[in-house]
């Protein structure tokens, strides 16, 4: 099956002292959502942002909000993000503890779109019983927290696995460039979430065609 190959930029490789600019750039350039890394400083190693920074983000763009929580315990600030202006959220089953199936039926009901993530050490049989309830899987190509790390091409095998049996959108996050988009699409992979490899580049459309331009 042929699958369009979708370019979400990270805004975590943002200038955030330009994000406006920032965000026009990459929407004028032709990508097709905005990712957004939410961290909390428990689940993973770093801070970011809030659903504070997500409204004024939706105030600049019509671009989708792919939001990605890397926090825990999401169940208790789905809402919040909702209200922020998120088209999307993913959440790490990880970072649920037994409620896997809740949490997405939670950020359903909201009507916006629902992923679960998995660290690169997670097995898919963490999730295998509610791939039929979610739109989307996140495999992280890096260990999450920190931008501009090296990709794991161990986690392509996961990302081929998970193809032969899931129909529906893989994402891939980290060490993603022309080289790793590639590999990763190969492996069945159709979103491609990309931070270093968008921006600061002098050509923000030819970096992200780049990406999407695989064969």
């Amino acid at each position: 099956m042929n699958r369009k190959i979708k370019i979400a930029p990270s805004l975590l490789a943002a200038d955030f002292s330009n994000l406006a600019s920032e965000i026009a750039k990459v929407e004028k350039a032709g990508c097709d959502m905005l990712h957004i890394d939410v961290m909390d400083g428990h689940f993973v190693p770093n801070i970011t942002v809030g659903p504070f920074i997500v409204k004024a983000i939706r105030k600049v763009t019509k671009l989708p909000l792919d939001v990605h929580l890397m926090i825990e315990r999401p169940e208790k600030y789905v809402v919040d993000f909702v209200e922020a202006g998120a088209d999307h959220i993913t959440f790490h089953a990880e970072a649920c503890h037994g409620n896997l199936h809740e949490v997405i039926e939670q950020v359903h009901s909201h009507a916006i779109t629902c992923g679960v993530s998995l660290r690169p050490e997670t097995p898919l049989s963490r999730i295998k019983e509610s791939l039929v309830n979610v739109d989307l899987v996140l495999l992280m190509t890096v260990n999450p927290g920190f931008g501009g790390q090296a990709f794991m091409p161990e986690v392509l095998k996961k990302v081929s696995e998970l193809r032969s049996s899931f129909e529906r959108d893989i994402q891939v996050d980290g060490g993603i460039n022309q080289d790793t988009a590639k590999k990763a699409v190969q492996a069945g992979a159709n979103i491609l979430v990309a931070g270093t490899a968008i921006f600061g580049k002098s050509d923000v459309r030819q970096a992200i065609e780049a990406l999407r331009c695989h064969k």
